[in-house]
């Protein structure tokens, strides 16, 4: 059962870095800020999602893990609230 997790929290893991970096790809590539502001608030809510979720069998108890899902809920409530002021200040400064 402890390589069954072993792999889950490897696998998970992995994706959220992928996400990241694709993230990062897309903070790099993409025209204007807009779109850059969306692919990363997008990839990087979903990487931290997964790396979190890979690290929660390896939580020591339920309250390590509620720390981690909480942490989770607050960067993206956090990373939503300041990408749409963000979004907001550069539609009003395109007018």
């Amino acid at each position: 059962m402890s390589a069954l997790f072993d792999l889950f929290s490897f696998a998970a893991i992995g994706a959220g870095v992928f996400f990241f970096f694709a993230g990062t790809v897309g903070l790099i590539r993409f025209p204007d800020s807009l779109t850059r502001l969306h692919a990363l608030s997008k990839a990087d809510n979903l990487g931290l999602g997964l790396i979190v979720l890979g690290l929660l069998p390896r939580a020591d108890s339920a309250l390590a893990a509620f720390k981690l899902v909480l942490i989770w809920a607050l960067v993206l409530a956090s990373g939503a609230s300041t990408a749409q002021l963000i979004g907001r200040a550069l539609r009003r400064g395109q007018k």
